[in-house]
């Protein structure tokens, strides 16, 4: 019976796959045997599954998933075998009748309830155009308990179990979900042979990337919030159960098909809200937490309702059924607080949140900083330079004393504060503004082991400068150690830069752009021409000597990519960084969030509409002068075309006089008489007369 069951594929049905909880379930059950729940030995071989979380669909026996997603992508998910996309319902109804296991989850969005609804009911209905039996299991949410009464009023921390399902009473947002969850139970008791139902109450599920709990991950990992908000008073109890564990009950309903048709899936925790948030803003992020009025959830546009609503539960639950009738190979058995290393492995895992960790190094004025700048930028990256960890480290030591409050527990600590920084200043003082390395380099590996930088990574920023300065900072502690033969000291792994960017420019170039440099970016600082050339020519010493800080990286197999700045008009670097980004590759870490997005959207459109209007404004301007421009030249060009007619006429009216008074006196006389004889005799040719009469007359035949 038991070898047969692991040889027969089931076909399973799951909606959403494209969603958090869905895809965590269809990703485990893509994996494993159908039947394994009923090997004795199933454990240890359910745990070595595990380990392959995407095992080929044609691997005999295993669960065959199908099912519909939210939206169409033209990403590939290898552990689905067919996905559906916007399907009516008289075609989603033949793709359920074709499966053996139908999985509707509706513990993500609401609108699945109603879904849910008509398929138990559509398939209720055609149970006898069945092929064969067929499960129903619905992935409902222990919100239908929220305002269920306690067992025992004198007690109300006795917990409630999977026996106490008819008690619960449903939070205001969940009403419908609860009747769903009977219309499920109520569907499955007509013929169970042939149709069996099961509604699985989880609890709020965690792991593997998180989806309600994605929030405080988020900002702790992000790193930029001081303190991690914590939602109310933070003493409710909420009921959680690993992804992978709630995908365990549902391979084990599959397989095993227990008799009682309500099962209860929550972990063994009894972990409030508080201590929840507290554990991962201590292993992630800042390690510390503030309590928030409730209504402040809200705000925060990365919730659902269905999650905020989530937050305040408070309940005490016991998944009897789950451990009596069931066989899980628990992840996390304890709850969240317990497995928080684990959970925050995975959540990195995950989503591919790996920590960056590069160092540039180079002359001065070569570079380096603004550099280092825009890869920070470009990656999310904490930019690590030597002044700037020296000043907020005395910062944070001058708060810690000044704000500190009379409290026995706390006396050592600000006190050590207090002898620290008096340490520092004493040592700067004596060094003319500068910090011994025995100091500099406890400073700096505090900085580089700190949170963010383990998180997001960072780019060390000119630093170190010398072979000593290089072994002394990525040095190894003894627990560390992996080599004990090795030739150099152990270093650290957990802060060893992943990249070597090696500037380089002639000193020529070098010197010509710091003498270009404005007094107003020379007064007080390194490129005063006296320190800058002492800097250039400390630092050609200690990269000629036998033992480099490049030769310290190269015993280390980490090769130096060089980059050489000979282009003194690419004041943005964009041949330096674009070289920097093909070697590192896409950033690991996230993008902006949708806030931020909106803000450079934002500001994007306001600079956009600024320099419209700008533009606008200088077409204006440029029009009203050239109109004006036109204007004076019309005016201009009249009164000088005016002058040039007057002389013209004048000129004409000088020319013209010879000529008028040789003809009034040598032709019009003559000309006149012949015209009064033309008139008198009117001829016929009277242009032939006057010629003639011209002829005969002319005085000067003569």
């Amino acid at each position: 019976m038991a070898e047969r069951g692991l040889k027969r594929a089931k076909r399973v049905f799951i909606n959403n796959l494209d969603l958090y909880s869905s895809h965590g379930l269809a990703k485990f059950l893509s994996s494993r045997v159908a039947g394994a729940s009923l090997v004795a030995d199933g454990h240890e071989e359910d745990e070595e599954v595990a380990e392959e979380p995407q095992a080929d669909h044609k691997d005999e026996g295993t669960f065959q998933i199908v099912g519909t997603v939210t939206s169409k992508s033209e990403t590939k998910r290898p552990h689905v075998l067919e996905e559906y996309d916007q399907l009516k319902r008289e075609e989603l109804l033949d793709k359920l009748m074709d499966c053996d296991i139908i999985v509707f989850n509706v513990t993500q969005q609401v609108g699945e309830v109603g879904d849910a609804s008509w398929a138990v009911t559509a398939l209720h209905s055609n149970m006898d155009k069945f092929g064969g039996p067929k499960t129903f299991i619905l992935i409902s949410t222990v919100m239908t308990w929220a305002l269920s009464r306690p067992v025992d009023a004198e007690d109300p921390e006795i917990p409630f179990s999977d026996e106490d399902y008819r008690m619960r009473r449903a939070h205001p947002n969940f009403k419908k979900h609860i009747d769903l969850e009977k219309l499920v139970v109520k569907m499955g008791k007509t013929k169970r042979t042939a149709f069996c139902t099961y509604v699985v109450a989880s609890g709020l599920q965690y792991g593997m990337g998180e989806q309600a709990f994605h929030l405080f991950f988020k900002m702790s990992w992000v790193g930029q919030a001081a303190m991690i908000p914590v939602f109310g008073g933070g003493g409710n109890f909420i009921p959680t159960i690993h992804i992978n564990d709630l995908a365990s009950v549902i391979q084990n309903v599959i397989d095993l098909m227990p008799k009682p048709c309500y099962l209860l899936a929550v972990d063994d925790s009894k972990d409030t809200l508080g201590d929840i948030v507290k554990t991962i803003a201590f292993v992630l992020g800042p390690g510390k937490t503030q309590n928030r009025p409730f209504e402040d959830a809200f705000l925060m546009t990365d919730l659902t309702q269905m999650e905020i609503d989530s937050f305040s539960a408070n309940l005490r639950m016991e998944a009897i059924y789950v451990k009596e009738l069931l066989s899980i190979p628990w992840v996390c058995e304890a709850g969240m607080v317990e497995n928080m290393e684990l959970l925050v492995e995975q959540y990195k895992s995950t989503r591919g949140l790996l920590p960056l960790r590069l160092c540039i190094l180079g002359p001065p004025a070569v570079g380096k900083s603004s550099l280092a700048e825009k890869i920070c930028r470009h990656y999310r990256l904490n930019h690590i330079k030597i002044k700037d960890v020296i000043s907020q480290t005395i910062n944070r030591l001058e708060a810690t004393v000044k704000n500190a409050e009379p409290d026995a527990e706390k006396e050592d600590s600000v006190a050590e504060a207090q002898s620290l920084l008096d340490t520092l200043k004493e040592n700067m003082e004596q060094n003319r503004g500068r910090l011994e390395d025995q100091h500099l380099m406890g400073l700096m590996k505090d900085k580089l082991t700190s949170k963010p930088c383990g998180n997001q990574g960072f780019v060390l920023d000119g630093f170190p400068k010398t072979y000593e300065q290089a072994r002394e900072l990525f040095s190894a502690e003894e627990d560390e150690s992996e080599d004990s033969n090795s030739k150099i000291l152990p270093y650290s792994r957990n802060f060893i830069p992943d990249f070597l960017f090696s500037l380089d420019a002639s000193d020529d170039f070098l010197k010509e752009r710091v003498v270009n440099l404005p007094e107003s970016v020379v007064e007080g600082t390194s490129y005063r021409q006296d320190l800058f050339l002492r800097r250039l020519a400390s630092y050609r010493v200690n990269n000629t000597e036998d033992e480099t800080i490049l030769n310290y990286f190269d015993e280390l197999d980490i090769v130096p990519q060089h980059i050489e700045i000979t282009d003194s008009d690419d004041h943005d670097y964009l041949l330096a960084t674009e070289q920097i980004v093909q070697t590192v590759g896409p950033p690991r870490n996230y993008g902006p969030s949708s806030q931020e997005v909106e803000e450079e959207d934002r500001k994007r459109v306001e600079e956009e509409n600024r320099q419209r209007a700008q533009t606008r404004a200088e077409v204006e301007r440029h029009k009203a002068e050239e109109a004006q421009q036109r204007a004076r030249r019309w005016e201009e060009w009249s009164e000088h075309l005016e002058e040039v007619n007057e002389q013209e006429n004048s000129l004409l009216e000088a020319q013209s006089l010879p000529m008028r008074n040789y003809l009034i006196e040598q032709v019009m006389p003559t000309l006149t008489q012949g015209l009064v004889q033309c008139c008198n005799a009117r001829p016929e040719d009277p242009l032939d007369f006057l010629a003639e009469y011209l002829f005969r007359n002319n005085p000067f035949n003569d």
